[in-house]
């Protein structure tokens, strides 16, 4: 498996404009350490990684993907530049976003192409919705109510997607 963690790292400092001081503070990783991973001359730990994703409030998934992969991301953004005016006048509304969750929302369209002010504010919305839907979900999933929730969401899959009406 190709390591990508030095170029994301670069790509992610670059795009928030952090030096190496402000990515340990962000994150509580060792200076030492970061400044291996951007030489390449240290492959991170698992949880060195996930401390960089939590501090630069990105997906962990970030570190893995290939950055030639990504300019679909640059393509997105110039399709829907109304998106930058909602997060800038509702920034209350993307509270722990992830990278991954603004490529989602970039990359809906409307009926005519590009989302609308209000287009984009309605799919943050759905975005936000599912978010705290599956949270609770997952947590639940952790109690005992495991098994009734699990023959619930068969029950709904069942009727939803293996014989729809």
């Amino acid at each position: 498996m190709t390591d990508y963690t030095q170029e994301n790292l670069l790509r992610l400092m670059a795009a928030a404009g952090l030096s190496v001081e402000q990515v340990t503070e962000k994150t509580g990783v060792d200076k030492r350490t970061i400044r291996a991973i951007l030489n390449a001359s240290h492959r991170p730990h698992p949880r060195t990684l996930h401390r960089l994703a939590e501090g630069l409030g990105v997906s962990i998934d970030e570190f893995f993907v290939d950055p030639s992969r990504l300019l679909y991301r640059r393509f997105d953004r110039q399709t829907n530049p109304v998106i930058a005016e909602v997060v800038e006048s509702h920034g209350e509304l993307f509270a722990q976003w992830t990278e991954a969750d603004f490529d989602e929302l970039h990359s809906r369209v409307a009926s005519g192409g590009p989302l609308l002010r209000e287009g984009a504010l309605a799919a943050v919305r759905d975005m936000n919705r599912k978010r705290a839907s599956m949270e609770k979900l997952s947590l639940l999933l952790e109690t005992g109510y495991a098994e009734l929730i699990a023959g619930i969401l068969d029950l709904f899959y069942d009727q939803a997607v293996v014989s729809p009406r």
